[in-house]
């Protein structure tokens, strides 16, 4: 007999999407426990310990007991956890629309085409530049989506140059300020000056003062 598969789960909480193109929809949020970075920034470091392991059922009954089909698995890094291969399919056969944020420092290849990857590309100002598996290029699709944070102009113009070099074909490209560091109407200057082809990010959920 084959053992369930188990996650390590930090939390599992219902709120509206606050950033992506999906920004504003009810969206189910699977938080999984622990991170291989990090970033300076970094606004969930409650979830870098081990959290509670899970069943996949388990964790199956918390999310359908929500109004929504809209799902979001995000972390910590929730790429760390190999078993997360088999939430993917349990999501989909269950009707839901699966969005995967993740930073991007771990190979992407073996996500299903119908998982929606965001992907965070982290900024020298993240402390962890260099953490970008450039190999997940690759493992792009049309639907999928890039962000930066940016902590000033420096991240502002390391952004604009990954851009240029590699130019991702992605559905969008976000580019969001970590607000007590950079002012969003100097982000937004400097965007309109260079007419970039990315969107001004903000994180919805912080305004609104939701989880």
């Amino acid at each position: 007999m084959l053992m369930e598969k188990h996650l390590n789960i930090n939390e599992i909480f219902y709120s509206l999407q606050g950033e992506s193109s999906f920004a504003g929809y009810p969206c189910v949020f699977i938080r999984l426990a622990e991170c291989n970075l990090r970033c300076s920034y970094c606004d969930t470091q409650y979830a870098f310990g081990k959290g509670k392991s899970q069943a996949i059922s388990s964790i199956m009954e918390q999310v359908k007991a929500y109004p929504c089909r809209l799902v979001e698995i995000t972390g910590g890094e929730p790429m760390l956890q190999d078993d997360v291969a088999e939430l993917f399919p349990a999501l989909h056969v269950s009707g839901y629309k699966i969005l995967l944020e993740t930073n991007g420092s771990i190979y992407l290849g073996d996500v299903p085409d119908y998982v929606i990857k965001i992907v965070d590309v982290k900024t020298p100002g993240s402390g962890v530049g260099e953490s970008f598996m450039k190999w997940n290029l690759k493992c792009l699709t049309p639907q999928d989506e890039l962000k930066f944070v940016l902590t000033g102009y420096h991240d502002y113009r390391f952004a604009l140059d990954f851009i240029d070099a590699n130019l991702p074909k992605v559905h969008a490209i976000h580019f969001s300020p970590v607000q007590s560091l950079l002012h969003p109407n100097d982000l937004a200057a400097w965007m309109l000056e260079d007419g970039v082809n990315a969107k001004l990010s903000l994180q919805l959920h912080k305004l609104l003062q939701i989880p």
